[in-house]
């Protein structure tokens, strides 16, 4: 069966998304939070497709911005979910503005998004599905295990012989 490290090179939606970003890590609390919000998106769907959409959940969610999306009341989530550039998913939606609330209260519990997950790495993946099942909402064991290895808090983001393993491995030294 051919891993993502054998159909991303080349591929004109998969290509920039293995090369650049999968596996890298990220202090940039809009960008784990796209991250999350992509994997919620997409439960039950293709990466291919979610990528496809990508631009357009951006736009729709104001550039991932935590405290944007935090104070997103019914009537703005209902109109989200009349917006044919996202994933019209009414639990995924709600998920979403959800766990921005979640992530922004991180900001005084932690520090923000990434300290919270630095103050709980390392852990094996049953501990993270765990951990995230009890502070964030529509995180399931595919979902938490994808967000981890796309940035490097869990391993497996790129097969051994892959050309950008070495680049991802030598960002996380910088973590």
């Amino acid at each position: 069966m051919p891993t993502y490290c054998d159909i991303a090179p080349g591929h004109p939606v998969h290509h920039s998304y293995h090369a650049t970003e999968y596996g890298f890590p990220s202090r940039d609390e809009a960008v784990l939070f796209e991250r999350l919000c992509l994997e919620i998106m997409q439960a039950g769907l293709s990466w291919e497709i979610v990528l496809k959409r990508r631009e357009g959940m951006r736009d729709a969610f104001q550039g991932w911005h935590v405290d944007t999306i935090a104070v997103l009341d019914a009537e703005a989530q209902a109109a989200l979910l009349l917006n044919p550039a996202i994933i019209r998913n009414r639990l995924k939606v709600e998920a979403i503005v959800e766990n921005a609330r979640r992530v922004r209260a991180m900001r005084d519990s932690h520090g923000g998004f990434a300290a919270w997950l630095d103050a709980h790495h390392p852990r094996d993946k049953a501990a993270w599905v765990k951990l995230f099942k009890q502070t964030f909402r529509f995180t399931g064991g595919e979902i938490v295990g994808e967000f981890l290895m796309s940035l490097g808090y869990l391993p497996g983001a790129h097969a051994p012989d892959c050309p950008i393993a070495p680049l991802a491995a030598a960002a996380l030294t910088t973590r």
